[in-house]
């Protein structure tokens, strides 16, 4: 079986759901003939034509209009913002229209959307390329917002999305487009969205986290086994909405969590997280709730990049600290 990267597993998970389902359009900014700026479209133009591959304009606000009366219509479109820094101008439509087509029609009209985003940093890209600002949309009810962390994860999640009858996000990580591969055979398996994934078993501590920050916790548990401490990697995978039975359950047993991600501290969805499992599991707590996140700035150019970006020795130090109760 051959292996491939996350890039290249959502363009087999989009090949995959054209080819079964007639209602599947796609759409963005140089998605069709370029094949997409990180090529993860490439060739759907040549496979299904252009009435059902669109090259838009460099419209963010028409790509998330048109998308939502596709939708209300009964096509099923995937639609690509080229990044995420460029979403601001869609917010409009995704939060007044997407999100409440269902209640506002009490059920008659669904909006079967999906919008895929790249996420992140760690690719040395210039301002507005490397958002994290994913706490806007869990904010928004009628939004589901998941996060990839694997090629595999990824093909299987997108097409639970393609297939979901509401407003999907999918933020794609950049740095891990192509800095992994994984076996991602095209058998059209689906991921059940809502549900959070125990990647790696432990008893001392939870890492949270989703999309790249995951590699990273995944990479500090097996540097952590080493000195003794047995770290659990819980990876999010589907951030609206949140699969709080599963995190109830592994930071009730581990009694110890750390919710690792890039976006900004102050507001972030990893406070959402620690706030609910601090309430729910107060008499089971073993130490205070810690986040490790970027920083309450401007994601920096690529010199700096790797600072803002919580690191694995991060993780490492930060995980030692709450478990010696140096905090």
């Amino acid at each position: 079986m051959s292996t491939c990267t996350m890039v290249e597993a959502i363009n087999l998970a989009l090949h995959h759901a054209m080819r079964q389902h007639a209602e599947v359009v796609v759409l963005g900014e140089d998605i069709g003939v370029n094949g997409g700026v990180f090529r993860a479209t490439q060739g759907l133009l040549e496979q299904f034509g252009p009435h059902r591959v669109l090259d838009t304009p460099l419209a963010e606000s028409l790509i998330a209009g048109i998308s939502v009366g596709m939708a209300s219509q009964g096509l099923r479109p995937v639609a690509e913002i080229q990044f995420m820094g460029f979403i601001y101008a869609a917010l409009e439509h995704l939060i007044s229209h997407a999100a409440r087509m269902r209640n506002r029609t009490r059920g008659r009209l669904s909006c079967p959307l999906t919008l895929r985003v790249p996420h992140g940093g760690g690719i040395h890209a210039p301002e507005h390329h490397s958002e994290s600002t994913e706490a806007l949309l869990t904010h928004i009810p009628g939004l589901k917002v998941i996060c990839p962390s694997s090629p595999r994860i990824a093909y299987q999640m997108i097409l639970a999305a393609i297939d979901d009858p509401d407003p999907v996000i999918v933020l794609e990580p950049e740095r891990l487009y192509r800095s992994l591969r994984q076996d991602c055979p095209d058998d059209g398996q689906k991921l059940p969205l809502e549900k959070a994934l125990i990647r790696k078993s432990g008893s001392d501590i939870s890492l949270i986290s989703w999309g790249a920050s995951l590699q990273d916790c995944l990479q500090a548990s097996g540097q952590l086994q080493e000195r003794g401490i047995a770290a659990e990697v819980i990876d999010v995978a589907t951030l609206k909405p949140l699969d709080r039975t599963t995190l109830r359950a592994c930071v009730g047993r581990t009694g110890r969590a750390l919710v690792v991600h890039e976006a900004p501290l102050s507001g972030g969805w990893g406070a959402e997280i620690a706030a609910w499992l601090s309430a729910e599991l107060f008499g089971f707590l073993k130490a205070p709730i810690q986040r490790l996140t970027g920083f309450d700035t401007i994601m920096p150019y690529a010199r700096m990049e790797s600072f803002y970006i919580p690191s694995v020795q991060n993780i490492i130090d930060t995980t030692t600290r709450i478990m010696t109760g140096d905090l």
